[in-house]
């Protein structure tokens, strides 16, 4: 009885201290003197240490590009991606409704004059001077890529065969910003933009694929959408679904900065529209095929960084690193035996813990990368579970918190020093050998995260969070690192009825 008493209480006591550090006569308010509750304060130590980091889960809507030299290492940082597109299970009503009044060479193709493949930028997410001259390439994937293992951003489709060595390839000068269509054209596409996100005109790079192109089986088109649409015509069951789609037709692209240097930014949507002549009423008009690349189909992330710069930083001994994309987290080792091994007849109410950030180091003339807004401290061995399977901070073993004050704070982790205590003294049971098998058993990493956000029906109801993902855009800071000599402190409050 006394132990649920004590969880009855658990809240009102940290509500107290909140206000209140002197502790001592906690108890005696909120208990009477036959049955009183002590409270009981302790800090212990944190160790810390910066660690590399290979790769990260990367199947993302939103992708990066462009390539970048870091201020703080200066060393090259890549960002390239591959997209697939979806197709409406509906297109074959739209295609058939045309059908009658299609136009069509002597040879009995579909007449398709265009192709293009349309990418809206986030400008407002960009790193770097938005009117570097870049260059992009645009390479044909030979098969979707899909599978276990390979949406991360270690993960390269040119080594593994995913390109087309005989395919589709387009290159093009662009910059971020574009200067060059006039605002009646910039309006039009902020009206046609269907992304939620659209807070005015989105820049865009506008890539035409208009050139010959044969297919697999040796059969060449005017261009790549005379060969979309055209196989309709002989193979409508291709587009039945985006599965059909993609392994039939258009496994998708590639998509790399050939060359330029000095700027990265998000991809905010990504368009394919082919467009074919129809008659209507006996005149002559434009009709179009879309398809996009939305959260039904994949898009990748390949991050390419350089190894040894990151490694010279994880061996910088004054701090402690946080850096993205796939760079550098810190870990932390949690002393879940200290705060729980001696105090089997304590409850446990509160563990704060505090990383602290130290200010950049980067000269005033360069562009530093952004400090990571929103951090997720996880169990180290739950990483890569967490994040593939689109989860939540669940103050179990995953905790998010927000910059603020130049600090990193996480209020109570009190469960999930229970949680690691408990598998410990479990694991240990079944297995004497238990710890050295499980090194990890009481370390956490810290990790910036973006939220994928949904729209709560209207602009002015907001949006809530349903999934976190790895940050993949650039992002750099610092944190006060915990030593033997020095250690970050979690401060722990104790309760439990006197003898």
């Amino acid at each position: 009885m006394k132990l649920k008493f004590i969880t009855a209480i658990a809240f009102s006591a940290m509500a107290i201290m909140s206000c209140d550090e002197d502790t001592t006569t906690i108890g005696g308010s909120l208990t009477n003197n036959n049955d009183k509750l002590v409270v009981s304060t302790k800090n212990y130590n944190v160790l810390t240490r910066s660690e590399i980091v290979d790769s990260v889960y990367s199947r993302e809507r939103q992708c990066y590009i462009g390539q970048v030299k870091d201020p703080e290492t200066n060393a090259l940082i890549k960002s390239l991606f591959t997209a697939q597109f979806y197709m409406m299970e509906d297109i074959e009503d739209d295609m058939a409704s045309s059908e009658d009044t299609l136009l069509y060479t002597p040879d009995g193709k579909i007449v398709v004059d265009s192709c293009v493949i349309q990418i809206f930028l986030d400008t407002k997410s960009s790193y770097g001077d938005t009117l570097t001259a870049m260059k992009l390439k645009v390479s044909e994937l030979n098969r979707p890529i899909e599978g276990a293992g390979i949406h991360y951003t270690n993960f390269n489709p040119e080594e593994k065969g995913y390109i087309r060595k005989d395919g589709l390839q387009v290159s093009k000068m662009f910059t971020i910003r574009d200067l060059v269509r006039s605002d009646s054209i910039r309006n039009l596409i902020k009206t046609n933009l269907t992304s939620s996100s659209d807070n005015g005109y989105n820049d865009m790079l506008h890539i035409s694929l208009n050139s010959p192109y044969t297919d697999k089986n040796g059969v060449e088109y005017p261009n790549y959408g005379s060969y979309i649409i055209n196989q309709y015509a002989e193979h409508p069951e291709y587009f039945k679904n985006s599965y059909t789609f993609l392994h039939r037709l258009c496994p998708g692209f590639q998509f790399e900065t050939s060359d330029g240097l000095g700027v990265m930014t998000r991809i905010q949507e990504i368009d394919m529209l082919m467009y074919y002549p129809h008659i209507f009423e006996g005149d002559t008009l434009q009709a179009y095929l879309r398809t996009t690349s939305t959260e039904e189909v994949v898009q990748t992330n390949q991050v390419v960084n350089d190894r040894q710069a990151l490694l010279n930083l994880v061996e910088d001994n004054s701090c402690t690193y946080l850096k993205t994309p796939s760079g550098i987290y810190t870990e932390a080792t949690l002393p879940v035996d200290d705060i729980l091994g001696t105090h089997d007849n304590d409850s446990l109410l509160s563990a704060k813990v505090i990383f602290q950030r130290e200010n950049n180091q980067i000269a005033a003339k360069e562009l530093a990368f952004n400090t990571p807004s929103k951090l997720l401290m996880i169990e180290k061995d739950s990483l890569n579970n967490f994040f593939e399977g689109n989860n939540l901070a669940n103050n179990t073993y995953a905790y998010q918190t927000t910059l603020a004050a130049n600090a990193y704070t996480y209020s109570n982790i009190s469960n999930l020093i229970t949680r690691m205590y408990k598998n410990k003294v479990e694991g240990v049971k079944a297995d004497p050998n238990w710890v050295s098998k499980h090194p990890n058993w009481n370390k956490v990493l810290l990790v910036p995260i973006d939220e994928v956000t949904i729209a709560n029906g209207s602009s002015s109801k907001g949006t809530t969070a349903v999934a976190l993902k790895h940050m993949m855009g650039l992002t750099s800071t610092r944190l006060i690192k915990g030593t033997a000599e020095k250690p970050i402190t979690i401060e722990v409050i104790y309760a439990k009825f006197q003898d």
